[in-house]
């Protein structure tokens, strides 16, 4: 099939090829929490909705988790991994802080042509790389690319702490990029925010250059997630709202022509929410939360090729992708699949 042709300003079309994902095999369900921590199933559920969550194994670092999800990847949509030409690996939970988690992704998928990095946008990351990634093979910069949304959170979770223990998983979700050929589906819209005035309300405070973890601290946690949660709250439905409206209207579309949202798996209050203010309906929406939890960056990637491979999506339909996350960060993208 011929290439698609590109647009008045001479971009190529972007599509996504193939989808895969990976989550590890220890499963943690609240009643396993409630032997850690003062919580119970009713607590975690009536709060989050979320019922479990999976757990990697002391040797499984996130790059195994982004690699065994770009395998899945490569392999739906018929690219080997040593002709891929771009890896991004969003995450805030890399393997070390030099070189780059791709970096070992490139290495263990055998892809050595691949330009490799990562990208740090919390759970907005997965929709950061998509972008990006976009817009290299729109300007014919690179043929095609891998992204990854990629986190092993349990070993940034204080355990002791019942109000943010209860909602982070670990795993990963991937995704190729190709130029798009006619009569093929391609990326319609994307949008990215940012709001650095929020950065406190959800972050990692230590293990950084502004506070490195030493032996008069190391008892404090502080380099485990810390959240405002009510703050982030009322944040994440505003931003999300926002940037799902961008993108719909960006795409050309209006609400009622997107026939699956899928919206960051972060708690399902936020999720309803956003259900309410663009008014789609909840069979509309896919949302797998109560299985993994909030896996940050993953989390978009999960779903998608969940939806994708469960049959949720066919040939023709809209999808929009939404996400939020700290920093703060939003992100969007509206798709005919």
């Amino acid at each position: 099939m011929a290439t698609a042709p590109t647009t008045d300003l001479g971009f190529r079309p972007v599509r996504i090829a193939g989808t895969g994902s990976y989550l590890p095999e220890k499963v943690m369900t609240n009643e396993d929490l409630a032997t850690l921590v003062d919580t119970s199933d009713e607590w975690i559920t009536t709060r989050t909705g979320i019922k479990e969550r999976r757990i990697a194994a002391e040797d499984q670092f996130t790059s195994h988790l982004a690699s065994e999800a770009a395998k899945a990847a490569c392999e739906q949509a018929g690219i080997a991994p040593e002709d891929l030409e771009l890896i991004i690996v969003a995450t805030i939970t890399p393997d070390t802080l030099t070189p780059s988690t791709a970096c070992y992704v490139q290495e263990q998928l055998g892809a050595e042509k691949a330009v490799a990095f990562d990208v740090s946008a919390a759970c907005s990351g997965f929709l950061y790389a998509m972008e990006i990634a976009q817009s290299l093979i729109a300007t014919g910069g690179r043929g095609n690319a891998l992204i990854v949304g990629a986190e092993k959170l349990s070993a940034f979770v204080n355990w002791t702490d019942r109000n943010t223990c209860v909602l982070f998983g670990d795993g990963a979700g991937a995704a190729v990029l190709t130029p798009a050929e006619e009569g093929q589906g391609r990326i319609l819209s994307s949008t990215m925010g940012t709001d650095g005035r929020q950065a406190e309300l959800l972050n990692i405070p230590g293990g950084g250059s502004a506070c490195p973890i030493t032996l008069s601290n190391a008892e404090e946690k502080l380099a485990t997630l810390a959240m405002q949660g009510r703050e982030v709250f009322k944040h994440a439905v505003n931003a999300m709202r926002r940037a799902s409206e961008e993108a719909i209207e960006q795409a050309g579309l209006k609400p009622a022509d997107i026939n699956l949202v899928i919206p960051h798996q972060a708690n399902l209050r936020i999720i309803d929410a956003i259900i309410d203010r663009l008014e789609v309906s909840k069979d509309d929406v896919f949302i797998n939360l109560d299985k993994y939890g909030n896996t940050s960056a993953a989390a978009v990637a999960i779903a998608l090729d969940e939806a994708n491979r469960q049959g949720r999506i066919s040939p023709g339909d809209h999808i929009l992708l939404v996400a939020f996350g700290a920093g703060l960060t939003w992100a969007s993208a509206a798709i005919q699949w």
